[in-house]
C-alpha cells in the first residue's frame, strides 16, 4: 500500500472485525470520548491491576479510523503498566501531530508496527481526531489513583 493511502489494510480489517469489542470483565475503570464533528463515540472499559492493564474492551461507533485505532490501542496496551500505556498514548499523538514526514517518523516513533498504519493521516489533518480520540479516552480512564 502506498504511503498516501488513508485506509491501510490493517485499518480496514480492524474496523470491520474488531477483536476487543465489548466490556471488560471485572471492570475497574471506564471512560468515553466523542468527536461531535464526525460523530465518533468511544466507550472504554478496562480492568487494571497493580501490575498493569489486564483487560481493555471498547464499544466504538464511528468511522473506520476510529474503530481501528481503538481496537489496536486495546491490543497494544493490554499487559502494560499504566505509565507505559500513557507514554504510548503520548508517542502516538506526537507521531500524528509532528511536522516530520511520515518517512522520517517510521523508525523514530518507536511504536508497534500496527500503530504506524496511521502515519498517512498526517496528510489528512481533519482525520487526526478520529485516530486520537480513543487514546484521549484511555488517558481519562487511567487518571484515577
Amino acid at each position: 500500500m502506498d504511503a498516501c493511502s488513508l485506509y491501510d489494510a490493517v485499518i480496514v480489517a480492524r474496523s470491520r472485525s474488531p477483536q476487543y469489542a465489548g466490556t471488560a470483565k471485572a471492570e475497574t475503570a471506564r471512560a468515553q470520548g466523542t468527536n461531535p464533528l464526525c460523530g465518533d463515540r468511544v466507550r472504554l472499559s478496562l480492568c487494571e491491576e497493580r501490575d498493569g492493564i489486564r483487560d481493555l474492551r471498547h464499544e466504538t461507533r464511528g468511522c473506520a479510523i476510529c474503530i481501528a485505532s481503538t481496537d489496536l490501542m486495546a491490543e497494544t496496551v493490554m499487559g502494560r503498566t499504566k505509565a507505559d500505556a500513557l507514554e504510548l498514548a503520548r508517542r502516538f499523538t506526537d507521531m500524528l501531530n509532528s511536522q516530520s514526514s511520515a518517512a522520517d517518523l517510521d523508525d523514530e516513533a518507536g511504536l508497534p508496527g500496527a500503530l504506524q498504519a496511521f502515519l498517512p493521516l498526517k496528510t489528512h489533518r481533519s482525520r487526526l481526531r478520529c485516530a486520537t480520540l480513543p487514546w484521549t479516552a484511555l488517558g481519562e480512564a487511567l487518571k484515577h489513583d
